[in-house]
Order: structure tokens, then sequence, then C-alpha cells
């Protein structure tokens, strides 16, 4: 082959198939050294590019995924959707790889659950734990570009065996540059975001990409994405069949959720779709156990590895030639941000996920991958005899619950993966729904934490400072927002705080990292606790409906949240205008002469 013909796309193509390959031929048992972490992900995919053959780059390995026919809950499906009937086998000896390489291989192969332990997933710099399969799917769909699969299947269609033909449903591979539904940067005067022409052979209502709001630049850290439009058809209203599927939303996203919410609709938990975890040990993990029993397949590390993967095949599909090796794309989302765009990174994968698509748009998807499934396994035992009202009822609420219980709610990292200490003593039970937030900054730490690993270290000195010098029981916070994109858990939605004295068990007490006296914190934290935050805690019925803000000096004598920061709540809608801080500083003096119980110090670190 000439230097002429060198592809970088199926060099890419033929790495990912590789590595998928490789997971599926793996047995158990296979030693492994790496510890579970994005990073060794990324060197795995490095050590993977270095190996391909420049003189192959026209053939794609399609073959290593031919084992996925008997190992894997939804191979007949992926296989359908990603592999082409054309595609050239290529291989690669196992043997030519290090040790380390397929003993990681090995342990993110599939993604599964077993008791409490999640196994596939890795953790990343971000601290968010990330299930590979739907990661490395949405690659896989991403450099193939968007498959537009019209439905329905011929319904005498018999179901997909190993070997057989693919039945002619009209596939679809679209020029990605030009019809691949996209994110854009707004353009600079601030407009809407324009969304780019859909493909000739699909209606806007089967494939609609919502637009940015005004104003708003996609995958901006600072000027957040707007929550999606969760006002998805009722179950009961009649909807309008799904004529077409893309590949990239099914493969990563559509398809497990509606089959998990049609195996177990009552799984979701008041802080967000899917169930959270810990690492055994966050510098070298190799354990991670779910903080529920009785977790949904769809768990939150699985949902971040399925919008990683949307995301990333959707940046990929629409990337002009030379695309970037799959290391260095990794790389950049899971650092500072892909192409030198910081809001394109792992830290906001909810905001930008919620601009990739709307709800009507999601319904849509689930309902047409549960059809297809359904076509294609006419056995599924979780499908056999359901109708299409049925299964249009399934997408519908299971779109319902991902964008409002998890799209619409912010990221929060548990108290396991900032390494927090022991509650010292009893916790004492909130009684929920409680009426008010209460606002403070710590001042010290003062400069804002922009990253998971600075962030981390001022929880634990935090945690330090009010249970060693101030002898409290645990952190006094409820929550504390980072300026790195996410939410740090203190006490918790359930556990009475010592933040804001004499009113520790009426509200959650919300602190920004950083001292607010002079300056903002960022916009993207901001809107957190503005609207993200009790927006999900009033949904959840832990924060009532008609709560009030208010800034820690309106309640206790104290400087707190910084005189720039209180200005600024002054100005929300939430904010109780009428609790004056003189006012309440009179009421801290009245407090100071019968001194309160030791359970309930005040938090100011001034």
């Amino acid at each position: 082959m000439s230097l002429g013909s060198w592809n970088p796309t199926m060099v890419a193509q033929r790495v990912l198939w590789i590595l998928l390959g490789l997971l599926l031929q793996l047995k158990p048992g296979t030693a492994a050294t790496l510890p579970l972490l994005m990073d060794s992900v990324i060197q795995a995919l490095a050590e993977l590019e270095q190996k391909v053959p420049a003189t192959n780059t026209s053939h794609t390995a399609s073959a290593w995924l031919l084992f996925a026919q008997d190992s894997g809950r939804h191979d007949l499906l992926h296989h359908f959707l990603l592999e082409g009937r054309t595609l050239q086998a290529t291989k690669l000896d196992p043997q030519q790889l290090s040790p380390e390489l397929l003993g990681l291989t090995k342990d993110v192969a599939q993604h599964g659950i077993r008791g409490r332990q999640e196994y596939g997933v890795v953790l990343a710099p971000d601290g968010s734990t990330v299930a590979v399969e739907p990661l490395l799917a949405g690659l896989e769909a991403g450099l193939q570009g968007h498959r537009v699969v019209h439905l329905p299947l011929d319904s005498t269609a018999t179901p997909l065996e190993a070997g057989a033909t693919f039945p002619d449903t009209g596939a679809v591979v679209s020029d990605v540059r030009a019809t691949s539904p996209r994110l854009r940067d707004g353009p600079p005067d601030g407009t809407s975001a324009e969304v780019g022409a859909m493909p000739p052979n699909i209606r806007a209502t089967d494939l609609d990409v919502k637009p940015t709001s005004p104003g708003v630049r996609l995958g901006s850290p600072d000027v957040p994405v707007t929550a999606p439009d969760v006002q998805a058809s009722s179950p009961g209203a009649k909807a309008r069949s799904p004529t077409t599927v893309d590949s990239l939303l099914v493969v990563t996203l559509a398809r497990d959720l509606g089959l998990a919410f049609l195996q177990s609709p009552q799984t979701w938990s008041h802080s967000g779709l899917g169930t959270e975890g810990c690492w055994d040990q966050l510098s070298a993990p190799r354990t991670f156990t779910l903080l529920d029993s009785r977790a949904s397949p769809v768990t939150m590390a699985f949902l971040n590895g399925a919008l990683d993967g949307a995301l990333l095949g959707d940046y990929l599909s629409r990337t002009p030639e030379p695309r970037p090796p799959l290391s260095n794309l990794l790389s950049q989302y899971y650092g500072a941000g892909v192409a030198g765009d910081s809001g394109l990174r792992s830290n906001f994968r909810r905001q930008n996920a919620a601009a990739l698509t709307s709800a009507p748009t999601l319904t849509q998807q689930v309902w047409g991958a549960l059809i297809l499934l359904q076509r294609l396994e006419p056995t599924h035992p979780h499908l056999r005899g359901m109708s299409q009202e049925q299964l249009a009822e399934v997408a519908t609420n299971a779109t319902k619950e991902f964008t409002e219980a998890f799209l619409a709610c912010p990221a929060i990292h548990p108290r396991c993966r900032w390494g927090a200490a022991p509650y010292r003593g009893s916790p004492r039970p909130l009684q929920l729904p409680l009426g008010f937030l209460y606002v403070h900054h710590t001042y010290v730490p003062a400069p804002p934490c922009t990253d998971f690993a600075h962030c981390a270290a001022d929880m634990r000195s935090m945690q330090r400072f009010h249970q060693d010098t101030r002898g409290w029981d645990d952190i006094g916070y409820s929550f504390v927002i980072g300026s790195d994109g996410y939410v740090y858990e203190g006490r918790g939605w359930h556990w009475v705080g010592a933040h804001t004295l004499g009113h520790n068990s009426l509200g959650f007490g919300v602190a920004f990292v950083g001292n607010y006296t002079a300056e903002l914190p960022a916009k993207a934290a901001l809107h957190t606790v503005q609207d993200v935050l009790p927006g999900c805690a009033v949904r959840a019925g832990l924060l009532r409906p008609d709560y009030a803000l208010l800034g820690h000096r309106q309640l206790v004598s104290t400087d707190c949240p910084g005189d720039a920061l209180f200005n600024l709540l002054r100005t929300w809608p939430r904010f109780a205008a009428n609790v004056k801080p003189r006012t309440a500083r009179r009421a801290s003096r009245r407090f100071k002469r019968k001194p309160p119980p030791k359970i309930l110090p005040a938090t100011d670190l001034q």
C-alpha cells in the first residue's frame, strides 16, 4: 500500500476493534497489574496504536468482534448496527501485547454487576467512574459515522444468527461531516447555535437536535447549558412510531436505558438515575463496590461511559481527516479539554449531553432500539409479547427518569470519592423536606478548586479542621461546590449539618470553595446552586417547592458568604429579602448570652 492511501480513521477503527476483540478473547485468570484507571485504558490504546501496521490500514479487524455472538448481552444488536457487511478482518496476535495490557482488557471486558461489585469500570482523572464498554461502543460508532437504520424491519424477517447476512433495512452511512447531528459553538454575538442540516432521509421529528439556549456557548465550563426539555409525551398519549434509529445513541445509551427500565422500573434513587459506588483506593483502584445492593445495570458509571461515548462519537463523526489517535482524544477529554476546548471534557458531560439531544428525540431512540431488538431477537425474555404501545410507554418513562433524575441533576461525588474520614458520633436525621438553602463560602481554602485532586484535598482539609480543631463530628456543610463542575457530598441530604447556627435542622448548608469577598464563583458553580441542585432536590422531595435561599450572614453574625457573592444572591428569585443581616446579627448576640449546645457550633471560618 502506498503512503498516499494511508487512512488515519481506518487505523483508529482497527485499533478499537482489536481492543474490543481482546476484551472478548481473554480467559479468566489473566494476570493484571495495571490499576483500573482511565489513564491505563489510554495507555492500552496507545500501545495498540503503535502495533497496528500502517500497511494494513485499509482493513478493519472485524473478526475480533465476531466472538461477541457468544459472549455478550447485546452483541447481536451491536453486530447488526456497527459491523458493516463488507468489513475485512485483520488479526493481531495477543502475544504481541504486554501482559499488563492483556490483564487490563480482561478487567474492563464487559460491564456487569455481581452482588454489590461492579465490573468493567475505571476511575477517571475528574473523579468520576466510567464504564469502558459503552465508551468504546460510542467511539466505534463515531468512527463509522451516524448509521441511520430505518424502522421497522420486515416483520417476517428471521432473527440474525451467527454468519447470517443482514436483512435489507435501508441502512445508510451518512456523510458524517455534512449530515451528522452535531454540537456547535455559538456565534460571537451570542445568538443561538445553529443546528446542522439533517440527513435527507430523516425527518426533523425523527432525529431532532435541540439547539442551545440563546447566549449559551455549548460546552463552556463557565456558562452552563440549560436542562433538557423533559416534557416528553405522556405514556397514554398517541405517539408517532419511530422510523429510524441512530446507531450512536442506540449502542451507547438508548438500548440499555430502555431494557433497564423494562426490567426494574423502581430502581432509580432520589439522588439521580443509577447507583454510585466506592473504590477500594484512589491511587491504584482495583475493586468498585456499589452503595446500593439493589442497583440497576444502568449505574452511574454506566451512564458516565454512555454519555462519554455518545459525545466523543459525535465529535469523531463530524471531525474532518486526519482524526486524532484515540489515545490522544481520550487524554484530552479526560484532561484539559478536546482540541483546547475546556468545555468539551468529562467534567461537563451532563451539560453537553443535554445539548446533544432532547427528551422527545431520546424517547424515539429508546423506543426504536426496543423495536429493533425485538425484531432481531423475538424470544428476548423481556421483550417477547410486548406491544408497540407498551414499548412506547417504557421509552417515555425511561427517558423522563433519565432527563429529570440524571441530566437535570448535578454530578455529586460521594464522601468516599474525596477520602472522607468516618463520622464521629451518631448523626441526627433531618426531617425532610426542608424549607431553606443556606449559602456559604469556605473563605479558607481561599482559592477556588478547579480539578478533582485539589477539590478532594480541600474537602479533607476542611473536614480535619472541623473535626480536630473545632471538635465537631464531621465536616459542617451539607454539600460543597467546586469550580471543577462537581458537587462534593458533605453531610448530604439526610443528616443534620453544622453550618448555620440555630438553623441546621431547617435547611441545607451549601458552600462554594473559595473567598468571595471581592469576586464571584465560576458561572457553572453559581448555576448549580441557583437552579440545578435545588431543582433536583425539589423533584426528589428533599426540598420544599416554596423553599427560600439565604446567605449565612442573614442568620449569623459573620461576613460569610462574602460581599460579592451575597450581593449577587440578593438578585436571585428565591432570595429571602425580608430577613435582614442586621436583624440576624442582633439575634446572634442574644444567642451568645446563652451558649448553644456543642452539637450546634457556628461554622464561620473567618
